[in-house]
């Protein structure tokens, strides 16, 4: 087949609100050695694509501005140096950028073979949030079986994947929604108790789970006044990881609690890690949790789809944080 010239996008006009986004038409990209190129049939939508398109998330250096972070296609084309994947080969793969597209690129140690009982929306809903939960759970938090888990935003892509990795490993799981229905689904995944913050105090909550030992690792997305309750919540030599300050980055804390529990504060965003890192990342999800994936032990919360040309409809509903789960774009090159 010969190398597609142009290809339908998403571009963000300018900064804003969902209506920044924009379909159009854009060249293929060219591929660089070690890199494949994806026909795209379905793209993960996540929180940092809306950061991006009010301008507070801009693209690393060198990476194109069509936002988008996770894809599910088909291999159109690899780098002359590129064994895995092959042509036709159908894959989901992490992107620095560019998934709101008909065609991706990206390297080739991304990706990761499409799980065999997962259809292309599935699939697309896989990278981001697993890559992230196994990066921050399992690497930097160092969550052990036995241990007690609290994950904020439970019913959110991260969180509903968060729940599932964690219980599936052996941890127990406290998670904090919005609603008692998506308190609800939580359970359904694998949490121990979900609280509704709405009208529950977490740190109570979390003090009655552990049976007043503390949690052991948080994993928080929401930041701002959290980051003190976190804390309290904390047990001896407990971590704290953050991954996004939904109600802000800076507030005030007591640094004699971490001091006298001996604690463990830290965080990291997925998106400017290195591409060695993200490859290391790819092959411990296939190795511990594709088996699961495959066995139905562990499954992406598909919530809705819409059309790529629909991007700004999608964004708008991620923003009514109604939603549980994953939100997808599917394009033209959906197979059939």
């Amino acid at each position: 087949m010969n190398y597609p010239e142009t290809m339908d996008c998403i571009e963000i006009k300018e900064f804003g609100d969902a209506e920044a986004l924009s379909l159009t038409s854009r060249p293929v990209p060219k591929l660089k050695q070690g890199e494949v190129l994806i026909e795209v049939s379905a793209s993960g939508i996540n929180r940092p694509d809306i950061f991006q398109r009010k301008g507070n998330y801009p693209p690393p250096k060198g990476v194109t501005d069509i936002p988008g972070l996770e894809v599910a296609g088909r291999v159109f084309s690899t780098a002359s140096d590129v064994s895995f994947p092959k042509p036709g080969d159908l894959v989901c793969a992490l992107l620095a950028g560019g998934g709101y597209a008909e065609y991706a690129k990206v390297p080739a140690e991304h990706c990761l073979p499409l799980p065999s009982n997962l259809t292309m929306e599935e699939g697309a809903a896989l990278p981001e949030a697993f890559f992230t939960v196994w990066n921050n759970i399992m690497d930097r938090g160092q969550l052990k079986s036995g241990e007690s888990f609290l994950v904020h935003g439970g019913a959110s892509g991260i969180g509903t994947t968060a729940i599932q990795i964690a219980s599936s490993f052996g941890a127990k799981v406290l998670a904090t929604a919005s609603s008692s229905r998506k308190c609800k689904i939580c359970i359904e995944l694998g949490a121990k108790q979900a609280i509704d913050y709405s009208n529950e105090d977490f740190v109570e909550a979390a003090h009655e789970f552990s049976k007043g030992k503390g949690i052991n690792l948080i994993l928080d997305m929401v930041g701002g006044d959290y980051i003190p309750r976190n804390i309290k919540c904390l047990a001896h030599k407990g971590r704290l990881v953050s991954i996004a300050f939904l109600r802000g980055s800076k507030y005030e804390v007591n640094f004699m609690p971490i001091m006298l529990k001996q604690l463990t504060l830290t965080g990291s965003t997925l998106r400017p890690e290195s591409s060695e890192n993200k490859a290391k990342i790819a092959q411990a999800l296939f190795k511990n949790v594709w088996p699961l994936i495959e066995k139905k032990e562990i499954a992406p919360v598909l919530f809705k789809t819409f059309p790529l040309a629909k991007a700004s409809e999608a964004h708008r509903l991620m923003e009514t944080n109604t939603h549980i789960g994953k939100i997808v774009l599917t394009t033209n090159k959906a197979l059939l």
